[in-house]
């Protein structure tokens, strides 16, 4: 009896043993799957990032959503989900994203606008990428010449790198005019800024569009007084789409906005004015309803981007067969040397906000995908069918339209060669030569200006200064007629006052430096 039992209780206590064993071996197995799984997971959220990209002024079409086909091809390349974000229709840009910083709900990567890149690196919010670009995008840090670093480093207080500057090596703007207008009224091409004022009379009088109608508008502007750059270059004046830059006046880099020529320009746009040569509604047009008259045939010399006439040249040969758009060599000016204002480096196009760190090697990755040559052909002609469609064997794109996703972009650098490239890809065979001969007329004309790169510091503490709405004011009022042009010494002085002199001082400052 006992050896039974004795017997029992070896036989209890082995199996005993081999159950703990096994839970034990179980408890193992579970663990190590457990952090396999965990491991699976994390690298599934790696290799499925989602990195949210904010920009506004987006163009024709509607923002793609994760299985949009654009969006699953840059997914499939870099890992990375494209999640575009933009401006509600209706809102000002500069106001929506400081309103976004403000309520701290930042995306991953932005396009700073309104001088929003120095709020962040003010405040300690923008991410210094000095070391991150290099390792996370190679071809954007390569890329990018080592001028345009420096400009964005002079921009900082601590001499580091806040943001991927826009590289734009050839000029952007152009003094547009329409040739077939210019056939009609039997001219040539004004050399002089009375032989241009003659050819606006005679755009004004003589029915260039053919309807029978004398609703011609020689030459038109914006609200505020922008996008009219080409009346302002004559007279040797730098502007940037409206505001007014900074360049060399009087042996120093000065503001263009209280310089003589500036007054000179304005003189003379006021008589444009008061002839009605100029679009008496100029200051009231919306962005819409300016490129509506250009599209429509009502506009003969107007001031935009070569690059982008496509749309608008299809636009115009709809109701004109024979439209022709041409760049307009800016006529001289006694006692003035007149250039189109280009600027080519460190405005600032992309930033991370510290808010955003864990995920700015996600970013860069993303951004990267953009600069990377290898993807030149995506990037040019998105997706077929929707971006681009093949006409005997070639990539022709399509034209943008409300109801279509917009194409994915982040690039910004433009040279000679790739905007040659951009022309054979972005516009059809017959429009290549008439957008290639503006370029060289603009090239011609074209000054890259002392101010190119200016950091927004120099604007601190002057909000108003930095807005140009002392200016705007003013021209508005002298041109409509309502001041005399003599209130322009008025706002000079104002202007001083009002911080301009200490912001100058700055400005002089930084050039010293940055030359």
């Amino acid at each position: 009896m006992r050896k039974r039992f004795y017997h029992f209780l070896l036989f209890s206590v082995a199996l005993l043993i081999m159950v703990l064993v096994t839970a034990c071996s179980n408890s193992e197995d579970t663990a190590n799957q457990d952090e396999e799984n965990d491991e699976l997971e994390t690298e599934e959220r790696e290799e499925t990032a989602t990195v949210s990209v904010f920009k506004s002024h987006l163009g024709k079409g509607t923002i793609p959503d994760s299985d949009d086909p654009h969006v699953q091809y840059i997914k499939e390349k870099t890992g990375v989900e494209y999640e575009l974000q933009s401006t509600p229709p209706g809102s000002e840009p500069a106001e929506y994203i400081n309103l976004m910083i403000a309520s701290e709900d930042f995306p991953d990567i932005l396009r700073p606008i309104g001088g929003v890149e120095q709020t962040l690196i003010d405040q300690g919010g923008a991410l210094p990428l000095d070391d991150l670009l290099p390792e996370y995008a190679p071809n954007v840090w390569e890329r990018i010449p080592e001028e345009a670093w420096n400009i964005v480093r002079s921009a900082s207080p601590d001499g580091k790198i806040y943001y991927v500057p826009k590289v734009y090596l050839v000029p952007e703007r152009a003094a547009l005019l329409r040739q077939d207008w210019l056939d009609k009224v039997g001219m040539d091409m004004p050399e002089t800024l009375d032989e241009y004022k003659e050819m606006l009379i005679a755009f004004r009088d003589q029915d260039p569009n053919g309807n029978g109608e004398q609703d011609e508008l020689p030459t038109t502007g914006r609200e505020f007084g922008r996008w009219m750059d080409h009346l302002f270059a004559m007279f040797g004046v730098a502007m940037w789409e409206g505001y007014p830059e900074w360049d060399i006046y009087e042996g120093e880099i000065n503001y263009a906005g209280t310089s003589e020529n500036m007054k000179a320009a304005i003189a003379f746009i006021r008589e444009l004015y008061e002839e009605e040569l100029l679009d008496n509604e100029t200051f009231l047009n919306k962005g819409d309803v300016w490129t509506a008259k250009i599209n429509n045939n009502l506009v003969g010399s107007w001031y935009h981007l070569p690059a982008n006439l496509h749309e608008r040249y299809l636009a115009m040969k709809e109701g004109a067969p024979d439209a022709y758009v041409v760049g307009m060599p800016l006529p001289e000016v006694d006692g003035f040397e007149g250039y189109i204002t280009q600027k080519s480096m460190g405005e600032p196009e992309w930033m991370i906000p510290v808010a955003s760190e864990d995920n700015a090697a996600n970013a860069l990755k993303l951004l990267d995908f953009f600069y990377d040559p290898e993807n030149a052909d995506f990037v040019q002609y998105g997706i077929e069918g929707v971006q681009h469609e093949v006409v005997d064997g070639e990539k022709q794109l399509l034209p943008s339209s409300d109801d279509k996703p917009i194409a994915l972009g982040m690039l910004n650098l433009t040279t000679e060669e790739s905007m040659d490239i951009r022309i054979d890809n972005s516009f059809p065979e017959d429009e290549q030569q008439m957008v290639r001969d503006i370029f060289e007329v603009s090239k011609a004309d074209a000054r890259r200006i002392a101010g190119d790169g200016l950091p927004s510091t120099v604007y601190d503490g002057y909000p108003d200064i930095q807005s140009h709405k002392l200016f705007q004011e003013y021209l508005t009022k002298i041109v409509i007629g309502e001041w005399s042009i003599d209130k322009f010494d008025e706002f000079v002085e104002k202007w001083n006052q009002s911080g301009g002199e200490e912001v100058t001082q700055r400005v002089q400052e930084w050039y010293e430096t940055a030359k």
